[in-house]
């Protein structure tokens, strides 16, 4: 003897939707803690003869910087230093990371690392790295027939 059981088509979409909650809910940066990787805001773009990378670092000193490019990418990286000693208990939030950041950009085009410049002014690191001599768009002017028949 068989029974039957009534199928509800919209059943499967509720595990569904537990099964992408709990994964928003671990990917979510405020449900990891003390797992939040610091990092930084970055704008890149592409300037005649340069690639331009600028991040901004507040609270951060110029000396606890470096700067490298390795291949086709630049690396930012450094630390902040936490001066103050405050008991964790008397914390009502805590926001605020200190440790050591870095974060890897990869560059659109080659450049020449060796030459490149790098300014740090009110929070905010400018890195300029020229381009290659290569990969600069090379100008090709065209010319008429007229012009050609002149010469």
């Amino acid at each position: 003897m068989r029974t039957l059981v009534r199928w509800d088509p919209f059943a499967e979409f509720s595990s569904l939707r537990r099964a992408m909650e709990r994964a928003f809910d671990d990917y979510t940066p405020w449900h990891r803690g003390e797992e939040l990787e610091m990092t930084f805001p970055i704008d890149v773009f592409d300037e005649e003869h340069h690639v331009v990378v600028k991040a901004v670092l507040p609270g951060i000193k110029a000396e606890d910087v470096d700067i490298s490019v390795t291949g086709d990418a630049l690396t930012i990286k450094g630390e902040t230093k936490h001066e103050e000693t405050v008991e964790k208990e008397n914390y009502f939030r805590q926001e605020i990371r200190y440790g050591a950041f870095a974060r890897m950009v990869p560059l659109p085009t080659t450049v020449r690392a060796e030459e490149a410049e790098a300014e740090f002014k009110d929070g905010v690191l400018t890195v300029k790295l020229p381009k290659a001599e290569e990969t600069r768009p090379k100008k090709i002017r065209v010319r008429t027939r007229e012009l050609a028949a002149a010469r």
